[in-house]
């Protein structure tokens, strides 16, 4: 028997102006444990962690759909009776990646079980495939900082080293799925936002592989997505003040939020605990993570037995 364990962290993507091209890595984990009993057929799947209550336990779980997609593209598939094993310490609908991190997970362990030989770009494909947008899949896979393009079947993906640096990461309980939220966007923005974020974005990414903290806080400026996004997360404007007054450098919306990052070089404590004090203030309860940036990307195990 084969059992697999893969571990994937949660990762921030846009990181402020970087919008569907930056994300960052957090260690924060997923981990999931596949494996053919070598008896029977079908399918079990149990999850322990976030989501345990809410996650389908069949053949539409994402993590096993995932896997499906590499058994099919390799032509493998177990034998026996597949058990999946998962536990969540990456809230649901967080923007911190969950979903990208199950999608990953799912991959890659199907990968290791079958020994498929699927490279990590070819991973990526498939989770973009599946996602419908490769940046936070790209940072899970290959931790630190992750630049991705995709458009249509180009995808391109470089992995940057990311200093050693911590966030205080602020998750309101609040329901906000990523389709509302790109939903709250403009379909055409002018010009001068488009500009305006690109550069932002080139400077976000030299200010996070230099360490250049003053660079870092100018850098973060967006018009094209959180302008519009704000609006759906009560306090917004009041939890980024008060972060800022607590120490933080720069804060930005994790992905398509409700969750705020706030990247500081020391008070990662008292600033988490700032913004979960302005959410209150404003009827939302929330709770906080201070995260190390990960730099390791998925992790794969395999037990011969």
């Amino acid at each position: 028997m084969r059992k697999v364990t893969v571990s994937v962290p949660a990762s921030t993507a846009n990181l402020g102006a970087g919008f569907d091209c930056l994300a960052l890595a957090l260690n924060l984990r997923n981990v999931v444990e596949l494996w053919d009993t070598g008896r029977g057929s079908g399918l079990e799947i149990d999850i322990e962690g976030e989501g345990e209550d809410r996650l389908p336990l069949d053949a539409s779980n994402l993590i096993y759909r995932a896997a499906e997609r590499v058994f099919a593209a390799v032509g493998r598939r177990p034998g026996g009776l597949l058990r999946l094993h998962a536990v969540n310490g990456i809230p649901l609908g967080s923007g911190l990646g969950s979903s990208a991190a199950s999608v990953v997970g799912g991959l890659a362990a199907a990968n290791a079980l079958v020994d498929g030989k699927l490279s990590r770009e070819a991973l990526l494909r498939m989770a973009y495939e599946l996602e419908g947008h490769p940046d936070n899949a790209a940072a899970a896979l290959y931790g630190g900082l992750t630049l991705v393009s995709a458009a249509g079947e180009e995808l391109m993906v470089r992995a940057l080293p990311a200093p050693a640096m911590r966030v205080s990461v602020c998750l309101p309980d609040l329901r906000l799925s990523t389709a509302e939220a790109r939903a709250a966007l403009p379909a055409q923005v002018p010009l001068a936002d488009a500009v305006f974020n690109l550069g932002r974005a080139l400077f976000t990414v030299q200010a996070l592989t230099t360490n250049d903290e003053a660079l870092l806080s100018w850098a973060v400026a967006d018009r094209l997505h959180q302008p519009y996004r704000q609006k759906l997360i009560p306090g917004y404007a009041t939890v980024v003040a008060e972060a800022r007054k607590a120490g933080a450098l720069a804060v930005a919306l994790s992905g398509a939020g409700p969750a705020l990052v706030a990247f500081a070089s020391a008070r990662h404590a008292e600033i988490a605990a700032a913004m979960q004090a302005a959410f209150e203030v404003n009827g939302l309860r929330s709770r906080s993570f201070v995260l190390p940036v990960d730099r390791q990307g998925v992790q794969i195990g395999v037990i011969e037995g």
